[in-house]
């Protein structure tokens, strides 16, 4: 019996001195925390291989101030044809601080951000573009900003460097979502932004959706702002952006008006069509009638009778299709998915 008591003994300190080794003393958490960074800059990039060395350098600089050393560089190469990576694995071998994921083929932006999204440790993310367009510099201007309590602070590129081909469309768009949203920025676009690293964990960023962000953080309860940011001239290569852009932005508009606002209440969004439509229809047909009953017209040749029976028709559709998708959302909903901000 004693020989029992002291094999289980034994077994007993074996057991907490296995466990001891996975648990983490205070000491240890402080150097992790330490050594942890405290801001990850993410930068999508796609054949930039001519600015990524005076670039690095200014990030250098600039993360030093604004860090304290603690800070991580991810730059995402969108499937570069040019030299962009050998330049980049020159820099990482000069400093281990600036790190990169290269993809095999060119995916987009929204893929680029959200790769980097998914690997940023650091608790304020920031994301610029590589092409020396955006400042540096104006790191700490957003870093202070989400310090007085901000969730999102995006770039206000309020003095722009752009042809007109660009600056008009891109006002024009972000007049558009602006009103659409709900959200009162001026430039919804900018590749200069500051996140919370609880806002990039919660984002799903996908197709277009980078052009999004501000609202999608907004919708989700996040603060967000902006604030005026330096802006230059492209000096080396050309935008990567052509004119289908805002075309599939539009439509990434719709996408994201109707997946966040009206995913989860579909009626309310086909409903509200479909009733103004069969509410116009019945007018037109109403008044119709009253005429015919009036003698004052035959409806035989008048196409307007047919117009306002196409309304009800489809209004009609428009509603039992919101009934429907209503049905769908109830029934594959296993749970509500909130966004909480703390626990007592």
């Amino acid at each position: 019996m004693t020989q029992e008591l002291v094999n289980a003994e034994g077994q007993k300190k074996e057991k907490n001195n296995k466990n001891a080794r996975f648990v983490r003393k205070p000491h240890q958490d402080n150097q992790a925390r330490r050594d942890s960074p405290f801001i990850s800059v993410v930068i999508p990039l796609l054949n930039e291989e001519e600015s990524l060395p005076e670039l690095a350098l200014h990030l250098e600089n600039e993360l030093k101030k604004a860090s304290h050393n603690r800070y991580e560089v991810i730059f995402v190469d969108d499937g570069s044809t040019d030299d962009s990576f050998s330049v980049i694995r020159s820099i990482n071998q000069r400093n281990r601080r600036f790190k990169a994921i290269r993809f095999r083929r060119n995916y987009g932006k929204s893929a680029a951000l959200s790769a980097g999204f998914n690997a940023a440790q650091g608790l304020i993310v920031i994301t610029m573009d590589a092409d020396l367009q955006d400042d540096p510099a104006e790191i700490q201007n957003l870093v202070k900003k989400i310090k007085e309590g901000y969730d999102l602070v995006t770039g206000w590129k309020k003095k722009r460097h752009d042809p007109l081909t660009k600056k008009i469309p891109s006002k024009f768009f972000n007049f558009i979502t602006s009103i659409a949203s709900g959200v009162k920025l001026h430039d919804f676009n900018s590749g200069l932004k500051a996140y919370k690293r609880v806002v990039v964990r919660n984002l799903q960023v996908y197709g277009e959706m980078h052009r999004y962000l501000p609202a999608l953080a907004h919708w989700q309860g996040f603060k967000v702002t902006e604030i005026p940011v330096t802006h230059h001239a492209r000096r080396y290569g050309k935008t990567k952006f052509g004119l289908s852009r805002f075309i599939k932005g539009f439509l990434d508009l719709l996408t994201v008006l109707f997946t966040t606002r009206y995913f989860k209440r579909p009626l309310h969004f086909f409903g509200t069509l479909g009733t103004l439509f069969a509410l116009s229809g019945f007018g037109i047909d109403l008044w119709l009638t009253i005429e015919w009953f009036m003698k004052k017209t035959a409806l035989s040749n008048r196409p307007l009778a047919l117009l306002g029976i196409a309304l009800i028709i489809v209004g009609v559709q428009l509603i039992s299709m919101g009934l429907l998708g209503e049905m769908i959302t109830k029934n594959s909903l296993e749970k509500a998915n909130y966004q909480i901000s703390e626990r007592l």
